[in-house]
């Protein structure tokens, strides 16, 4: 299985300042159609602000999004790959984290953001190349390949 740097290769990553408010974090997610932002706090990463913690933890207890600071909200806790680990790994570190997003790190740096989703569409689109290889197979039908981008 690939490696997750090479899902996370040319990603733009958007990244949100600690002291935004959480409506303009969720309006920055909204934009890109993303779950989760990197948070930061002079210059380094210092959380994550998701989907999961605009629900439990400002509309579910009623916190205004214009007055509240991402930092107050975001999930401090960070669970972190490699651009090395293989996409397999990720998903299971995600399965035991119980969590959508990684941050991928290199050298104590943000590479990316890496979510279930991305994960799920890799290996989607590998098993439609299984599939199509091994009907090819069967029928005896000849296979061309083309570069991967």
């Amino acid at each position: 299985m690939k490696q997750v740097g090479s899902v996370i290769a040319g990603q733009k990553t958007v990244l949100v300042p600690h002291d935004v408010s959480v409506r303009e974090a969720v309006r920055r997610m909204a934009d890109r159609q993303i779950g989760a932002v990197p948070v930061t706090d002079g210059g380094r990463v210092a959380g994550i602000f998701t989907e999961r913690d605009l629900m439990a933890r400002v509309v579910a207890v009623g916190l205004d999004p214009d007055r509240t600071k991402v930092a107050d909200v975001m999930t401090r806790e960070l669970v972190v790959a490699s651009p090395t680990d293989t996409c397999e790994d990720c998903v299971r570190l995600m399965q035991q984290a119980n969590v959508r997003h990684l941050l991928v790190l290199r050298d104590g740096h943000l590479d990316g953001v890496v979510s279930l989703r991305d994960l799920l569409r890799l290996d989607a689109d590998e098993k439609h190349l299984v599939i199509k290889l091994l009907n090819a197979y069967v029928h005896d039908i000849p296979v061309t390949f083309s570069p991967e981008p």
